[in-house]
């Protein structure tokens, strides 16, 4: 099976509330956070579509301020202010999407975002055990102080804050 990312659109909501209930029912976000995030961003969000037209995950990025990610199910409302990096709020692939490289496409895409925003590092909370999968992907595990220690424990006990360097090229 192929797949490709697709720019995210208003009517793909429903998809992305139907895949987060399957992908991440420990992290549950409300449906207006979800759209929160293509409202204040619409250039980071996109949707996984196989070949036969469905819809096999999605992702949501926005500029965000390094070390300081929105606390889960909590509302941006427009770019936070004094931005520096970008942040993928949530990637989530069903089952069927798992080997098919969207994962190394999806950071390929999002590194091209950053440097033509200027943005600075890619940043991400890793947690569902992702961690193996970010380092790989050329992410680093950053130690939290104690306010991000604090929102990374509202994950889980195994979340961690993660960075790449965006390519100069």
């Amino acid at each position: 099976m192929q797949a490709r990312w697709i720019a995210m659109q208003e009517q793909h909501l429903s998809a992305v509330i139907a895949i987060a209930e399957v992908v991440h029912p420990n992290y549950p976000e409300r449906p207006e956070v979800l759209a929160d995030r293509l409202t204040v961003f619409p250039q980071g969000c996109f949707m996984a579509q196989g070949a036969d037209g469905a819809f096999l995950g999605y992702t949501l990025s926005h500029p965000g301020v390094l070390l300081r990610p929105p606390p889960l199910d909590s509302l941006l409302e427009r770019i936070p202010a004094g931005a520096d990096c970008l942040y993928l709020h949530d990637i989530a692939l069903l089952p069927a999407a798992r080997g098919l490289g969207l994962g190394a496409s999806l950071v390929a895409g999002l590194d091209r975002l950053g440097r033509e925003l200027a943005i600075g590092p890619l940043a991400l909370t890793a947690v569902n055990g992702s961690v193996p999968f970010w380092l790989r992907q050329g992410f680093t595990v950053l130690e939290p102080d104690s306010l991000l220690a604090e929102k990374l424990a509202s994950y889980d006990a195994d979340a961690a804050y993660m960075v790449r360097p965006v390519s100069v090229a």
